[in-house]
């Protein structure tokens, strides 16, 4: 039997073993999904501080059972009409949404279609619902296509074909094709799914991500998204049809099974997207972009970012967690990406800019990186 500490040495050698690390509040911190800075939004921590007091630091229950109280209807209520669909399911975080939709809408027989680049969480929920997995490389239409209709022209008369992108991919920083997507999945007739956790308070006339920025909401069968990133709080959330997210509501293993959420993180996630639909965010949006363009100006790097996600490539993984290490010391913390988390031979340190960050701040590190 193979013993743990024989595995530990091997991640270690490989430059891949992870560890726990308080963060240093001294460091100025390039690695925050909180891309608003409203994880420490004086309403947010009054919601999140007010709903404790009137329904305790729990849920309790399942949501099924006596776990669902009114901030988590409020919630799915508010994100509904924001993101143009009949009903949505809020769920404790992006992961367990992600691997909870998937395996409650397809099963054996049926297939997804998924970008090369898609989150693991989207990877892990295809595999746990057996349907057949077709990849396609990333952004590649002309593959995507010839996997629709390959698979349209074998699946059965019942059977689902669903194609799942990210709008902004967690790692790249880049977006999707998604007008070219939407036309050929309505081309075959298959189903759409598209995950917004990078993009929702980030892009959108209201800050409600990529489709509602490229006007594409209506043509999208299943809007995902998380509520950890751009809101500053916690939990995940599906968009869809009413009949769509009923069947998910009965079927998704990991929201039947699950505690529910403490309503106060729903009361501040609700919070989070009216300010995000608000004046204030178009304010904090418009910052958040000024910041991206102005580190953009002040590095080497050829490609204008198209989000708050900009990669520095770096190649080895030991030369990443080096670099990692030396921005630590010169006050930046900036965690090193590497494998499994991107592809072999490309690891990175995954710079993400937000509304807080000070111009001078990005300055410094962009004069830091120009010493590489």
């Amino acid at each position: 039997m193979r013993q743990p500490e024989d595995e530990l040495r091997s991640l270690e050698l490989a430059s891949l073993r992870r560890r726990l690390t308080e963060y240093n509040t001294q460091l100025v911190d390039f690695s925050s999904n909180d891309y608003l800075g409203l994880s420490t939004h004086p309403r947010l921590i009054s919601a999140f501080q007010n709903a404790v007091e009137k329904y305790g630091v729990g849920a309790q229950a399942s949501r099924l059972i006596s776990g669902t109280k009114s901030p988590h209807l409020k919630l799915e209520e508010l994100i509904a009409e924001a993101k143009g669909t009949e009903a949505a399911l809020s769920f404790a975080n992006g992961y367990t949404t992600a691997i909870g939709v998937l395996s409650a809408l397809l099963s054996k027989g049926d297939t997804v279609i998924l970008d090369k680049l898609c989150h693991a969480s989207l990877i892990d929920g295809a595999r746990m619902s057996q349907a057949n997995i077709r990849v396609f490389p990333h952004n590649n239409l002309k593959k995507l296509d010839r996997l629709l209709e390959s698979s349209t022209q074998n699946a059965a008369p019942d059977s689902r074909i669903l194609v799942v992108t990210e709008s902004i991919f967690s790692m790249d920083g880049n977006t999707a094709n998604l007008a070219e997507i939407c036309t050929l999945t309505q081309k075959h007739g298959c189903l759409l799914m598209v995950d917004e956790a990078h993009s929702l308070g980030v892009t959108g006339p209201s800050g409600m991500g990529l489709a509602e920025e490229l006007n594409l909401t209506h043509q999208i069968d299943f809007h995902m998204g998380t509520l950890g990133k751009a809101a500053g709080v916690a939990g995940g959330y599906i968009a869809a049809s009413r009949n769509w997210i009923d069947l998910i509501l009965n079927k998704a293993r990991s929201f039947i099974y699950s505690t529910a959420p403490p309503p106060a993180q729903a009361a501040a996630a609700q919070e989070a997207i009216e300010i995000i639909r608000s004046s204030e965010g178009t304010t904090l949006r418009a910052k958040l972009w000024e910041n991206i363009h102005f580190f953009h100006h002040n590095t080497s790097l050829p490609q204008t970012p198209q989000s708050p996600i900009i990669p520095w490539l770096v190649g080895e993984s030991e030369a990443a967690l080096i670099l990692s290490q030396k921005l630590n010391k010169d006050g930046f913390l900036i965690p090193a990406i590497r494998y499994p988390t991107v592809p072999r031979n490309t690891a990175r340190l995954r710079i993400t800019i937000t509304a807080a960050h000070q111009q001078a701040n990005l300055l410094a590190l962009a004069k830091r990186l120009s010493q590489e």
